[in-house]
Formats: structure tokens, sequence, C-alpha cells
């Protein structure tokens, strides 16, 4: 019932976005991490308050990062396809952080305390807790307020969302892509670095 209703909240928001899609600039703040001209792209569409996403993050992504992005062999992209309204604030504290790898960080943290934040439907009480997040990683809470209320940085997020909807019919998360190869196989390290191997 909380999910619902912030997701009712992001619909509605996304219906608005949609009808300004047309905006050239509208996709320039994807966070990307490693070699811009590494042989392999890793693209991962990702819902915040989404328990599978966190697990990919955590099983995943973490092991990706140590072997392949900081050996320059692979560049990965978090594309924003948030869920709930939850999930729309939450990227917006991501973006609040100065750089690429601040933001991955941050990232991680907000992963790492989903079951805690992600819960309930006062949407309040839910953004105080992203911002004692942000501010635990050195961000000020008056940025991070200021963040949340960024209507520009809210119109990325979801041209990205309305982008990867139209783009790659993304109907769930997390949706893996792997040189524009949608990812079928199982969410476990061992299966994930197989396929990407082959492509080295």
């Amino acid at each position: 019932m909380h999910t619902m209703i912030r997701s009712k909240t992001l619909l509605i928001l996304i219906f608005i976005c949609s009808q300004f899609f047309l905006s050239s600039n509208a996709f320039s703040e994807i966070l990307k991490i490693g070699n811009e001209n590494a042989k392999i792209t890793v693209k991962v569409f990702s819902s915040l308050t989404c328990p599978h996403c966190a697990s990919f993050h955590k099983e995943i992504f973490e092991n990706l990062k140590k072997d392949y992005i900081d050996k320059n062999k692979v560049k990965f992209e978090h594309h924003a396809f948030p869920l709930d309204l939850a999930a729309l604030n939450a990227e917006k504290i991501v973006r609040c952080a100065p750089d690429p790898e601040a933001r991955f960080k941050l990232l991680e943290v907000i992963y790492d305390k989903q079951k805690k934040w992600a819960v309930g439907s006062d949407i309040n009480k839910i953004n105080e807790f992203l911002i004692k997040i942000g501010s635990d990683s050195s961000i000020s809470k008056n940025d991070l307020r200021t963040c949340l209320e960024n209507e520009k940085t809210q119109e990325l997020i979801l041209n990205e969302r309305i982008k990867a909807q139209k783009e790659y019919n993304i109907t769930s998360t997390p949706t893996i892509f792997i040189n524009n190869k949608k990812y079928e196989d199982k969410h476990d390290f061992k299966s994930f670095k197989k396929q990407i191997d082959k492509l080295l």
C-alpha cells in the first residue's frame, strides 16, 4: 500500500515530464564510472528502492569495480529508473555528491541502508533519512535539501527513465546490458564475469 501511494505520485510526475521530453540536453547526467574508451560498457537500469538492485550492487558491482572498472577494462553506467517517489528522491541525493567517485560511494551507502530508509509512506521521514545518509558522506544538509528541491535534477532523472522505456523497453529493475546486449544470466558475479571475459 505504501509503495503504491509513492508509485502513483511518481507516475503523475512522469506524465507531466513526458510532455516536455524533447529537451535536447536531458540525458547529460547519467552516472558513469571507468574508462570512457573501455572495450566493454555495462549499463544497469535501477530503482534505488528495489531490493534486487541492492543485491546486484553488493554482489556484482563491487567485484566488477575492483576487477574490471578500476583496471580500465569496463565502463559502468548507472541509469536511474525510479519505481516510486522515494527512489526518485534518493537519486537526487546521489547527484548531490561532487564527483562520479563520490556519487558511486554514496550510491553504495544508500543501497546498503535500503531496508532502513525505503519503508513507509511518509515521504518527509524518508527524505530526512536520505539527508542523514548524505550528511554522513560530508555533504551539508542545506545542500542536500536544495538537491531534493531541484526541479532540473528531477527533470533529468525522469527523462532518463522515459528514455529507458522508449529505447530499451525497460519494464523491471534491475535490467542490465553489456555492450547493448541484454544480460539474461544469473545475478551472481561468477556468471557475470564469464560474460565479461568473453568480450575481452
